[in-house]
């Protein structure tokens, strides 16, 4: 089968405008989460559009965009496309897409009647609007649609056009995630549903956790038929080994306590790459800071990875960034990566008194040396999402 290689990714995340500040600063431990929420803060519009630029994309679109520069020019494709544009596609996941796009017009309509109601609000709010913005911005003529699965969008879009190019229906595709949701509705809403820390601290898997931080951003990954890829002389970053989705058919909101649904998730993919449960290496947990989640998760863990789950450094990214919904899966795919090729776990922030109850090896507090010796650099990173979706890759750095 087509191999699926990722020669540039890109991030916007609470931690930096840059896929190097998220890998660094979470391995030096700096925490992104400020007042009980991960915004990306050095994010600047104007440092990046014109005026009417800035005007005409809601926010999702506008961080998804600048991943999107950073990935095409660490892929090596600032100056033009390797492939004709019509082999390129996008394929952009998000939970929520234009919510503050929705919020502003709808007060405007409150306050103002029908008429004030912008005309670019239905383009900024559509879920699609980050794959249809990337796809436009560059060019893009391949397969271009918007994945919107909650908080596994990101990895959905990443397994669906990894999926996509083994196909043959591209040669490469920018996938990726984005979501800026940190609004009013959006808070309140989370609260409602008791899904919100009250005290704004992520700390997965310690037994204090008392739920998410919510957090913004964006990234993108360049994938490329491996053949294409390595014809090209193109620099590998990583492999894309393996993709398993599934579904608990459960809860709109929790996972079944045993994690059925996710560890099923978790054996497929590793299945679809070939890969035992010992040849892993590292695991990008989901790791939210739920009490539900960090422990159905673990458990999840244990059915598929079996004995080898006591031994595979585990790790959370939201720790460090908070909650990104459906740009988690594709921002910690992009960290997992560079984890992987730096050689270091990051560690999981706030991890000071671990649920007895949760015994695998969370890598608290500090940054760890991955000590490989010779192995292959193998990941999962894992994406869980409300409505019962499950998506996890297996990746191998290079």
């Amino acid at each position: 089968m087509t191999d699926v290689v990722v020669t540039g990714v890109g991030a916007v995340s609470p931690l930096g405008v840059g896929a190097a500040k998220l890998h660094e600063r979470w391995v030096a431990g700096v925490c992104g989460i400020v007042d009980g929420e991960g915004r990306c803060s050095e994010f600047e519009p104007t440092e990046h559009f014109s005026v009417k630029e800035a005007r005409r994309a809601d926010r999702f679109t506008q961080l998804v965009l600048v991943a999107t520069r950073e990935a095409l020019a660490d892929a090596g494709w600032e100056d033009e496309l390797p492939y004709p544009a019509e082999e390129v596609g996008t394929i952009i996941g998000t939970g929520i897409g234009g919510i503050g796009t929705i919020e502003s017009n709808d007060r405007m309509l409150i306050e103002h009647g029908p008429k004030r109601v912008s005309p670019l609000a239905v383009p900024l709010m559509m879920g699609n609007a980050g794959a249809a913005a990337v796809s436009m911005h560059h060019g893009l003529k391949g397969p271009s649609y918007g994945v919107v699965s909650a908080c596994a969008a990101g990895t959905h879009a990443i397994g669906s056009a990894m999926r996509a190019i083994q196909a043959g229906d591209a040669t490469a595709i920018v996938a990726g995630g984005t979501e800026a949701a940190l609004t009013e509705l959006s808070r309140a809403a989370f609260v409602a549903v008791e899904a919100l820390s009250e005290i704004g601290i992520s700390r997965p898997f310690d037994g204090r956790r008392d739920g998410f931080v919510m957090g913004e951003g964006a990234a993108a990954l360049v994938l490329e038929n491996g053949e294409t890829a390595r014809a090209r002389g193109a620099r590998i970053l990583a492999i894309l080994r393996g993709y398993g989705a599934t579904s608990d058919a459960f809860h709109i909101t929790a996972p079944p306590a045993n994690g059925e649904g996710a560890a099923r998730a978790i054996i497929r993919a590793l299945a679809d790459a070939g890969v035992s449960p010992d040849e892993l290496v590292y695991v990008n947990a989901h790791g939210t800071s739920t009490p539900i989640n960090d422990a159905a998760e673990t458990s999840a863990l244990k059915t598929a990875l079996g004995d080898a789950a006591k031994r595979i450094p585990i790790s959370s990214t939201k720790s460090a960034i908070g909650h990104l919904l459906g740009a988690a899966g594709a921002v910690e795919a992009v960290a997992t990566i560079l984890a992987l090729r730096a050689r270091v776990i990051p560690p999981t922030l706030g991890l000071e008194q671990q649920d007895p109850e949760l015994d695998l090896d969370y890598v608290p507090l500090v940054a760890r040396a991955l000590d490989v010796n010779g192995d292959r650099l193998l990941a999962i990173s894992n994406s869980f999402g409300f409505g019962g979706h499950n998506a996890v890759l297996c990746l191998e750095a290079t």
